[in-house]
């Protein structure tokens, strides 16, 4: 099959590997029909290389077709469609129980003490296969794939992979108050949809911060106040203020995560461990990594007093001046923590109807041939040709 592999530093080759197999009597393998590109895969793309090895399928965001089912497998059968979400969890362990999938204890990565493992994203997380690829192997086929019906496109429905329900926790972690504010901080992928949520659940004012002006048109065109943080920036926090009583913002969603702009030192420390050997680069990232805290920075000079901070934007750093990496995967409050994907599917698919509130059929701005993956990676780091949002075709041309 062909498949997106990470190889080095902005570095990722679409190649032909071996297919899937079923390993285990609850595996299904999927033919993937859509995926995405993740904001998240960029750090892999660019910082995270020393967690990485050549050859490693990326993406963790696909739908598709079971092609093949386990002996124990019941739950779906050859021809369902299906979305994966990106957390590789049993369902029914106690964590899972507690609708905290990305702890699941049955895939926790207890010797890098780590939460439960996901799909395409490393060793620190399991270092799973993942679905920028044309086959898919799904373990726990029973309680993992998300069921969903034949008919509307791909589009109503891959994003409940990631993008909705990372977008949906983030608003339900920000506890905005009736009549309240709530301040998003990048207008990516993430931070757009959670601006769409927050509007669809009755947010009265909402203001989406970015520097692409093609990010801020599109959450303009919506309903929400935006501001261009080139014009804002170094008085964003009395500009928030200022809309806002004067006390700041309720809520403040942190959609930008680790690479924020700003912060050079801690860029130039990406930089240099990305030059490293693997084995140098990984101790140093798990002992002495830094993160560019700028957006953290703001979310906590803008929200009010007594407000509250959900951090949806990946943080991995273990030298922080807060210890970002333990308190971002154990899910300690502020609020924050990958999404618990399941928890969440049960409240969203009502929402992927005809009506379509969320505007997810056109959420995509580019979809492409999954041949294609490596130019858009770099499209998307250089936040170039108004690209927010990609899908990829495997098997398209």
């Amino acid at each position: 099959m062909r498949a997106l592999t990470w190889h080095g530093k902005r570095d990722v080759r679409v190649e032909t590997v071996p297919d899937p197999v079923i390993q285990d009597p609850t595996d299904v393998i999927v033919r993937i029909t859509s995926t995405g590109l993740c904001g998240s895969d960029l750090h892999l793309y660019e910082v995270l290389g020393p967690f990485l090895e050549p050859g490693d399928i990326l993406g963790h965001e696909p739908m598709g077709v079971v092609e093949e089912t386990g002996a124990e497998v019941t739950a779906v059968k050859a021809g369902d469609r299906v979305v994966i979400p990106f957390n590789v969890s049993c369902g029914t362990c106690w964590m899972c129980g507690q609708g905290l999938h990305s702890q699941c204890e049955t895939t926790q990565n207890r010797d890098r003490n780590t939460g439960g493992s996901l799909f395409g994203y490393t060793k620190l997380y399991g270092q799973v296969p993942g679905g920028q690829a044309e086959y898919l192997r799904v373990p726990f086929g029973n309680t993992l794939p998300v069921k969903v019906p034949d008919g509307p496109p791909d589009e109503r429905f891959v994003y409940l992979s990631d993008v909705l329900p990372t977008a949906w926790q983030a608003v339900h972690y920000a506890a905005v108050p009736p009549g309240g504010s709530l301040l998003v901080l990048g207008l990516g992928p993430i931070g757009d949809m959670a601006c769409r949520i927050a509007r669809h659940l009755g947010v009265e004012t909402v203001i989406g911060v970015d520097r692409v002006p093609e990010r801020l048109r599109r959450a303009e065109d919506r309903g929400v106040r935006v501001l261009g943080m080139d014009e804002h920036g170094k008085d964003l926090g009395d500009t928030v203020r200022g809309l806002t009583g004067g006390r700041g913002a309720d809520a403040v969603i942190d959609a930008v995560g680790m690479e924020a702009h700003g912060a050079p030192a801690a860029k130039l420390a990406h930089q240099v461990v990305g030059m490293l050997p693997g084995a140098v680069a990984e101790k140093l990232m798990s002992r002495a990594g830094v993160d560019r805290l700028a957006a953290l920075y703001t979310a906590i000079d803008a929200v009010r007093r007594g407000g509250t901070i959900s951090l949806s934007g990946v943080y991995g750093g273990m030298a922080d001046p807060l210890p970002m990496l333990t308190l971002f995967d154990k899910q300690v409050q502020l609020r924050m923590g990958q999404a618990n994907v399941h928890r969440w599917v049960g409240d969203i698919l009502p929402l992927l109807t005809d009506e379509d509130p969320l505007g997810v059929e056109s959420f995509a701005t580019h979809t492409l041939p999954l041949e294609d993956a490596p130019k858009a990676y770099k499209t998307f780091q250089d936040k170039g040709d108004g690209m927010v949002k990609t899908l990829f075709r495997p098997g398209a041309v």
